[in-house]
């Protein structure tokens, strides 16, 4: 369960929570921050700091674990060898070895570690249920996009690479004026590759969901559903959302002009998030620290509109498929709350880019599209469609 929404709305406080609930009804629970700004001990009352190995947890109480990820949690072993070769590029080009250390920072470490670090617990076999308290919402959706994005890149660089280093070495090396790397970073790369294929097949599978928390207010709910529209482009199912700090109804003026104010939010939220769950969690007297004060939260957070499903039962995944319709071919992606004006597409070779509201990921297409041309594509009910025909020049009528 990955729970991220805006900065500010009570993520960390939820997520907790949760964690809390999860492992006193029962289950041997893990929750997990990736936010660089770790709060999650802070909520816990617990004393956690950054762990250095994908194993260190910090017991909290009885079937409930925390741990914090960072840049240096178990990664930087295997960095150090890609590091390495980096620092041997650069001297090679004459960077000054002061600036090369800085130049050899790893780009997007945090990322990296969290999903080698999640990846790592899912399979373990120790949890019942693993919590992810993510950072805002950018974050989490570079974090989620990193793994089709790295295995695409290094789909098309391994291969060429290897070739370069069993055929040709000592020429191509001699060609570029450049080291080439050898057989251990490319190990290590492809040691990466297949972790990443990995945690994208657990993310977006039937075992996993990412659950949004919010607060009724028109800025907060806008981004919200631009999260939903993103997470969905990128194949990943949203269980129910959060609308968090809800104040509770009384006579009181001042309150009843937020009530007001608020149900005008929950009514846009429901209308939003038609078909998800939205659950609603009451702003307390105080702020909720401690195992005992979340556990009182999680019990006053109750449904608004939908039902919640238990914890172990399968996610729906409703992601990319491709459908024939007579000699044409149609790809759909669900697209919620987008419209045909917010996507760009644009084809790429075997690729497919698709764009929506900045947010772009690029889909590889199955072979039978390859052979084909896009004819016209739209979005219509929340969902993508994208028609395509063959190109007669490379898929003859009869063939």
């Amino acid at each position: 369960m990955l729970v991220t929404g805006k900065g500010g709305v009570g993520k960390t406080t939820t997520a907790a929570a949760m964690a809390v609930e999860s492992a006193r009804a029962g289950r041997r629970t893990l929750v997990m921050s990736t936010d660089v700004a770790h709060s999650l001990g802070d909520a816990l009352d617990v004393d956690l700091r950054t762990s250095p190995t994908w194993e260190q947890t910090l017991p909290v109480e009885e079937r409930l674990h925390a741990q914090a990820v960072g840049s240096r949690t178990s990664v930087a072993a295997d960095w150090g060898t890609l590091r390495d070769y980096l620092l041997t590029v650069l001297d090679s080009v004459g960077v000054d070895p002061v600036v090369a250390e800085e130049l050899t920072a790893l780009p997007g470490a945090d990322e990296i570690s969290a999903l080698l670090t999640l990846g790592h617990h899912a399979t373990s076999g120790r949890w019942d249920v693993i919590v992810v308290d993510c950072a805002p919402t950018a974050e989490t959706l570079r974090l989620l996009a990193l793994p089709e994005v790295l295995g695409w890149h290094l789909d098309r660089l391994l291969p060429a690479q290897r070739r370069l280093l069993t055929a040709m070495r000592p020429a191509a090396a001699k060609a570029a004026g450049l080291p080439l790397p050898d057989g251990d970073v490319l190990d290590v790369i492809t040691t990466w590759r297949a972790h990443m294929a990995d945690v994208r097949a657990l993310l977006t599978s039937e075992h996993a969901s990412v659950r949004i928390v919010l607060t009724p207010e028109n800025v907060v709910i806008a981004e919200a559903r631009r999260i939903l529209t993103s997470l969905s482009l990128h194949g990943y199912a949203v269980d129910a959302v959060v609308v968090n700090r809800v104040i509770p109804v009384d006579d009181d003026p001042w309150r009843a002009a937020w009530n007001a104010a608020q149900s005008a939010g929950l009514a846009t939220i429901t209308s939003s998030f038609h078909g998800t769950p939205v659950l609603v969690a009451p702003y307390l007297a105080g702020e909720p620290t401690g195992a005992d004060a979340l556990a009182d939260l999680a019990g006053q957070t109750s449904a608004l509109d939908g039902e919640l499903a238990p914890l172990d039962a399968p996610v729906r995944v409703g992601g990319l498929r491709v459908e024939a319709d007579g000699d044409e071919f149609v790809l759909l992606l669900p697209l919620p709350l987008a419209r045909s004006g917010d996507v760009d597409l644009a084809r790429r070779a075997d690729d497919l880019v698709v764009d929506v509201g900045g947010v772009r990921r690029v889909i590889a297409l199955p072979s039978v599209l390859r052979r084909c041309i896009v004819k016209n594509a739209g979005v219509r009910s929340g969902q993508l469609r994208v028609r395509f025909v063959r190109d007669e020049e490379v898929w003859p009528r009869g063939r």
